[in-house]
């Protein structure tokens, strides 16, 4: 039975700030490395670094450099997307990654003349539609930073991605699509989606306040971290939340 863990917002940097997210991200790969049996992939959903520099690639590539499990990197808004293709060598950054028994999707909602908020366009929608037609007899995962709806925390929802009806408009006509993995949030959100369902990986890093309060403004907080894992049966997708900063679990170094 398939297993994906789903890893998000790590925001990898460099300097006096730099030990906190990278042991993060460091602890959350090797819990995820302790799983029995070990998931089958790992996708990160963005915020991959946190300022979109040379130098903070260079540390996140040192930290996968030898990780045993095919990783699968979003872009996000904290993200440079030249310095993430040239660093990490890859081609384009949304492409598929298909396994015997689900296919990973995923899209690139990093638009810095938006600021932080998200975009997929015509021209990726219409690129989704045709990948997500060419495997419909397996399950499909479709992979980007930003969540395509309003989860209640106003300070976030000014910053979703602004063309969630049209992506909703490509997932709906294909229900082969198990999950849609995002992050951003910082937070664990489930929601329904197109006839599907929206989950969204809390950040290895720090969490976001649950604030929501019109006029409040988006604090962070010192919550647990953890990752999710989707477990597949089938056509069938289960999500579980696993616990990484508070947890007697054990951990698997690399």
């Amino acid at each position: 039975m398939p297993l994906i863990a789903h890893l998000s917002d790590p925001h990898i940097t460099t300097g006096a700030l730099a030990a906190e997210p990278a042991a993060g991200l460091y602890r959350a790969l090797t819990r995820v490395l302790a799983l029995e049996p070990q998931p089958d992939c790992v996708v990160v959903t963005g915020d991959l670094v946190d300022r979109g520099r040379d130098g903070e690639y260079e540390v996140l590539k040192e930290l996968l450099g030898r990780y045993p499990v095919p990783v699968h990197l979003v872009a996000g808004n904290h993200d440079g997307k030249a310095a993430l293709q040239q660093a990490l060598g890859l081609a384009e950054t949304f492409y598929t990654a298909q396994y015997a028994e689900f296919t990973i999707v995923v899209l690139d909602s990093l638009r810095p003349e938006l600021g932080d908020a998200g975009l997929l366009g015509d021209e990726q929608l219409a690129w989704l539609d045709d990948a997500l037609g060419r495997r419909p007899q397996v399950p499909a995962f479709v992979c980007l930073h930003h969540p395509p709806i309003r989860v209640g925390i106003p300070g976030m929802d000014a910053i979703r991605l602004v063309d969630g009806p049209g992506l909703a408009e490509v997932v709906r006509r294909h229900p082969h699509v198990a999950r849609v993995l995002a992050g951003h949030l910082h937070r664990v959100v489930t929601a329904g989606f197109a006839g599907t369902v929206l989950s969204v990986a809390p950040s290895t890093y720090r969490a976001v306040d649950l604030g929501l309060r019109e006029d409040r403004p988006v604090n962070f907080v010192a919550e647990p971290t953890g990752f999710l894992l989707h477990r597949l049966e089938g056509a069938e997708c289960v999500t579980h939340l696993v616990q990484v900063s508070h947890t007697g679990a054990p951990v698997i170094a690399f």
